[in-house]
């Protein structure tokens, strides 16, 4: 999976932008899955079918990522730009981001002062986005559009996944964790149901615009009849010294299964399900709740008349930042347990909350 996963960040894909995104997994999904389809806001959905009667069940995750979008360019050829997605502006300054324009992708650094200007400037400010600029070497507003740069033009970080410290730390680090992991965990299960009978109805759903509010997953989940679903994304763990982490979520110690997020009061059937499958197959994880985050799995809830859901967590560290970290083996204990998710399914399943 480590494979699939250096692939897919590698592209261009932020919020509302996620063409590459979408076309490299539109074609990779083809021959997955029996039917697929593409909506008018650019969500994936393809449809596995079982050996055997059984439950339909949504398994979703985004392609998009956190990033900006070109808002003007300046007389001098700086860019200005505005957010696409949260991001902490505390990390900004002195990035590598990637500008893509229709005639190819750009290297870009959002600029800052050099450091001997610190003593005649305030150390503790933090500069709003809307004050900082991207810098592509262009010394003029022309020189930047004879780059090919126009107002709209989409940006993410320019930031390659490679191992954290070397291959036996089981780390890795790079851009776009959230949620192109959680993509190569549907991606890979997808693979394994291929050999594996299976009983029920699996609809794998690849959304747009996670990140600005779950608004490809509103979309999707209302042209789908679903009897449960389990939303795959990353979640940042607390296991680091700042004062305000409590270790509750811990890297490389499990797949997270949600209890409680601001979007989302996990399922009870579906969630104890997942814990009873977990501990049955002897997969780690660890419960997650976390009011600081939301995932599709709070779209896929509300959504006709409502859907039992459960959620999927790939514990994360540095979560919307150019140096994502996540843990292999929680990638893997992710997958083990979404595929024991879907082949425990049987005719009679039942989610009822009673």
């Amino acid at each position: 999976m480590y494979e699939l996963l250096q692939q897919l960040t590698r592209l261009h894909g932020p919020c509302g932008h996620e063409q590459p995104a979408a076309r490299w997994i539109l074609e990779y999904v083809q021959n997955l899955a029996d039917d697929v389809k593409v909506d008018s806001l650019g969500n994936i959905i393809a449809e596995k079918h079982g050996t055997s009667p059984g439950p339909s069940t949504i398994i979703t995750a985004h392609m998009d990522e956190i990033g900006f979008i070109i808002k003007k360019i300046e007389e001098n050829g700086l860019l200005r730009f505005e957010k696409l997605g949260g991001h902490d502006d505390r990390i900004l300054l002195a990035q590598k981001v990637q500008i893509r324009t229709k005639t190819g992708l750009l290297t870009g650094v959002i600029g800052t002062m050099s450091a001997h200007f610190v003593k005649f400037d305030d150390p503790k400010k933090v500069r709003n986005h809307q004050h900082l600029y991207i810098d592509v070497g262009a010394s003029s507003k022309k020189e930047a559009e004879d780059l090919g740069i126009k107002m709209g033009d989409p940006v993410t970080w320019k930031s390659d996944m490679e191992p954290l410290g070397n291959e036996t730390t089981g780390k890795i680090v790079g851009k776009g964790f959230d949620d192109r992991a959680g993509c190569a965990v549907l991606l890979h299960t997808l693979e394994e149901l291929q050999t594996s009978s299976f009983a029920g109805t699996v609809i794998a759903i690849f959304t747009v615009q996670e990140e600005v509010g779950l608004r490809g997953a509103k979309v999707a989940a209302e042209q789908v009849e679903a009897d449960a679903a389990i939303a795959l994304d990353t979640t940042a763990v607390s296991d680091t010294p700042e004062e305000t982490m409590d270790n509750s979520l811990i890297l490389g110690e499990g797949t997270g299964i949600k209890i409680l997020d601001f979007s989302l009061i996990s399922h009870p059937a579906v969630r104890e399900s997942l814990i009873e499958l977990a501990e049955k197959n002897k997969i780690i994880y660890q419960g997650e709740i976390f009011p600081g985050i939301g995932t599709d799995g709070g779209a896929m809830a509300l959504a006709n008349k409502g859907i039992p859901t459960g959620v999927l967590s790939i514990p994360s560290r540095y979560a919307h930042s150019p140096v994502e970290v996540i843990d292999v083996q929680d990638l893997y204990a992710t997958k083990d347990l979404l595929l024991a998710f879907l082949l425990a399914a049987e005719q009679d399943t039942d989610f009822s909350f009673i």
